[in-house]
């Protein structure tokens, strides 16, 4: 099977230090992934390398089998792949309409992307936070928003880094939701320290250390394989 995304030896140093030694990663079409690992294991390096935010010293990133390696956020965005950073990225003085519409409208017309923007709002119950401000939300419902305006581009791939950080137990539990609705049309990459909310969501687990992959499975096998446990989970488990 032709692989959506995958990075094949890829390296980044930051002067003497390794960061992200040597990865060869690959995601297949409709796949979700999360990256897990303990702190400094590499795994947002490695993200922001997909992202294009930062370059790579070394190696290759393929999407759909072409080499996107060092392209910026926008190219990489505009060969439909969607991210959301840790910390909303929006503009505070927009409506939620307004944010969403204006994402669709980079490939709708003014009325489609209306139309967009309605059912991305339905689905993910922002419909009633429409004439909102952006800058009036709570958190979890500016995460949400900025969910939207990824939805609307109409991406294949999703890259998430974090999107549970800072929400209510309950607003953990609806994004797990809306994630795996997401996932029926989009494949996604994200990177999460809560393993309750891991458990929730992952099918497939690629665990970092050090800069590598240390193992990589199902989400069972991961949790339960005692190398993982020893270097990421340790006692009292639950961030990375």
């Amino acid at each position: 099977m032709s692989m959506l995304l995958e990075t094949r030896g890829l390296t980044r140093r930051f002067g003497g230090v390794t960061a992200v030694d040597r990865v060869d990663f690959a995601l297949e079409k409709g796949e979700l992934r999360c990256l897990i690992g303990p702190n400094g294991a590499g795994k947002s390096t490695f993200f922001k390398m997909l992202c294009g935010l930062l370059r790579p010293s070394s190696g290759k990133i393929l999407l759909r089998g072409e080499v996107v390696t060092g392209n910026d956020p926008h190219e990489i965005a505009r060969r439909g792949v969607g991210i959301k950073t840790q910390v909303p990225s929006l503009f505070d003085g927009l409506t939620v309409r307004q944010s969403i519409e204006l994402s669709a409208l980079r490939r709708l017309s003014k009325r489609a992307a209306a139309a967009s923007a309605t059912h991305f709002m339905e689905r993910l119950t922002l419909d009633k936070f429409e004439s909102s401000i952006v800058g009036s939300l709570a958190h979890g419902q500016r995460q949400w928003v900025e969910l939207a305006i990824v939805l609307a581009a109409a991406p294949d791939l999703i890259l998430l880094d974090e999107p549970t950080a800072g929400m209510t137990k309950e607003e953990v539990g609806r994004t797990a939701t809306l994630i795996r609705e997401i996932n029926r049309d989009h494949a996604l990459v994200i990177v999460e320290h809560d393993m309750k909310f891991i458990r929730m969501i992952a099918r497939k687990v690629t665990v970092f250390n050090q800069g590598a992959i240390l193992a990589e499975g199902n989400v069972e096998s991961i949790l339960s394989n005692q190398v993982v446990r020893d270097v990421y989970l340790g006692k009292g488990a639950g961030h990375a």
